[in-house]
């Protein structure tokens, strides 16, 4: 018997696990920092992306879109009521025959950064620009057909007159319109 339990002792031995070498912990110890760097990077992607999206939903105040992403936050505006400082804009809509005229307060917020538009000492339309607003004005809402004065179709109507004037006076220019009276007979 004595020859067995040296047996079993001798096995005991063999099966005792053996201590991992420097080379093994040092593998291990790179691959957990790699993990954890591309863990990081990963979360940052993830979360500047769904920062980039929520801050996209956010109603923009009249963004121009025509520049890309769309400008989100702006510099507060200089308004400017456009037609005759107490009446506003007065015209004939529905083409010549309709006989129906138009009657509104049209204010438009324009970007002070676009210096060749408004003059910054005064806050006011450089005269070019004012010629080219009322025209634009004039046009856009003589050309619009009396379904398009709807109230439902205001928001519409506003982002094509926007578009407009951003168009005659170049991408950014204008922020948003504003529609304080308006009186269709």
């Amino acid at each position: 018997m004595p020859e067995e339990e040296k047996e079993v002792e001798g096995e005991g031995e063999v099966a005792a696990p053996a201590v991992p070498s420097s080379k093994f912990k040092n593998k291990n110890i790179i691959l957990i920092v790699v993990l954890v760097i591309v863990g990081l990077a990963l979360a940052a992607g993830i979360s500047l992306f769904v920062v980039t999206k929520v801050m996209g939903d956010i109603p923009n105040g009249g963004g121009s879109d025509e520049e890309g992403v769309g400008q989100r936050y702006h510099d507060p505006g200089i308004f400017v009521k456009l037609g005759d400082p107490k009446e506003g804009i007065l015209v004939n809509v529905g083409g010549p025959r309709s006989g129906k005229f138009l009657k509104a307060s049209i204010i438009v917020e324009f970007n002070p950064g676009k210096k060749v538009v408004i003059n910054e000492e005064t806050n006011s339309l450089y005269p070019d620009a004012e010629i080219k607003v009322n025209d634009v004005a004039t046009q856009f809402l003589r050309s619009a057909a009396l379904e398009d004065f709807d109230a439902d179709k205001q928001e519409e109507f506003k982002k094509q007159f926007k578009d407009a004037l951003n168009m005659a006076l170049g991408s950014g220019s204008v922020y948003d319109v504003y529609i304080t009276s308006f009186l269709l007979q």
